[in-house]
């Protein structure tokens, strides 16, 4: 077994985790489901937004679960090369959380708006650090 696919199952398990969430626990603080953002409770006073944004989560955990069993067919049957380059897309489309989705989860986290304050810092610094692994895997 490779570095590649190490790291590749290692993102496959988290993203488990996350789908896992979603889908079963969406209010919960654990696994980056939303009961981190206040409006997930405020939410629930208005049913209509409610299941709109409960659409949208299993939505996100639906696009996820391709996803990952994309990656899975890719650990397991593609060539080291095809590994690599598919390595290096891993790296720009995690990275792309920087573009649009870092900048609102900080402003919503100034604003008091994610529990617990400085979670966004936190998220952050644990996609640096998937983007990190899928690097180094690429360079060794």
């Amino acid at each position: 077994m490779t570095l590649i696919q190490i790291v590749m199952i290692g993102f496959v398990v988290l993203e488990l985790s996350n789908i896992l969430m979603l889908y079963f626990a969406p209010g919960s603080k654990i696994g980056n489901a939303a009961g981190i953002f206040t409006a997930w409770e405020k939410s629930k006073q208005y049913p209509e937004i409610h299941d709109f944004i409960k659409y949208l989560m299993y939505w996100v955990a639906g696009s996820k679960l391709i996803f990952i069993l994309l990656l899975t067919v890719i650990i397991l049957y593609a060539d080291a090369q095809t590994q690599r380059i598919c390595a290096l897309v891993m790296v720009l489309a995690i990275a792309s959380f920087y573009w649009r989705l870092f900048p609102l989860i900080r402003k919503l986290d100034q604003s008091g708006h994610i529990a617990p304050r400085n979670y966004s810092m936190i998220l952050a610094g644990m996609i640096f650090f998937m983007i990190a692994m899928f690097l180094i895997a690429l360079l060794v």
